[in-house]
């Protein structure tokens, strides 16, 4: 069975800063025509710091679009002068929580919710953590505040509604990933 959908015509309904919203009517597998609203997005980066001590270093935020706080892994959107995801995990980790790292490993890649939008996130490992002489300063409409979690207490802001996006879920279960190998010497 095909399941190309072939673009008859796309219509920009608004461009932000960060995304553009997009209409495209489609001729479906079947010949039947059909409607897709999309978001379209730059794509962003994640990072997961773990101190020295094990510890997940996390920021806590106020998210408009769910009218609620949430504690979140270091992440933001791609600039057009980032060279690529690692170089946006680098910047956001300094900016929002004043540390550098000097170990960076890739973990994963993948689309955030691709029934509507093509945001493309990559999320990265920061170990060796220090602190920067004169980090980056936080963009202007950002709010954060650093919270340096232990396994348990991550769970816990888990358990209690408060990290709840995506990202930081997958943080989490790699995190207990971790944790599992070493118990079994893996």
């Amino acid at each position: 069975m095909e399941f190309y959908e072939e673009t008859i015509k796309s219509t920009s309904i608004y461009k932000g800063n960060v995304t553009e919203y997009i209409v495209e009517d489609v001729k479906l597998p079947n010949g039947e025509m059909s409607q897709r609203e999309i978001v379209r997005h730059d794509g962003a980066a994640a990072v997961l710091p773990f101190t020295e001590a094990g510890e997940l270093i996390l920021v806590k935020q106020y998210r408009k679009a769910i009218d609620q706080l949430s504690i979140e892994i270091p992440a933001g959107l791609k600039d057009k002068t980032d060279g690529d995801g690692l170089e946006t995990a680098k910047r956001e980790l300094e900016e929002e929580t004043g540390y550098n790292a000097k170990n960076w490993k890739f973990i994963t890649s993948f689309y955030s919710t691709p029934g509507f939008t093509d945001e493309f996130l990559e999320i990265y490992e920061a170990t060796g953590l220090y602190l920067a002489e004169n980090p980056l300063s936080l963009d202007e409409d950002e709010t954060v505040e650093v919270v340096i979690a232990t396994y348990d207490e991550a769970w816990e802001f888990y358990h209690k509604g408060l990290l709840r996006d995506s990202k930081t879920v997958f943080a989490l279960f790699y995190w207990k990933m971790k944790k599992l190998e070493r118990e079994l010497g893996k």
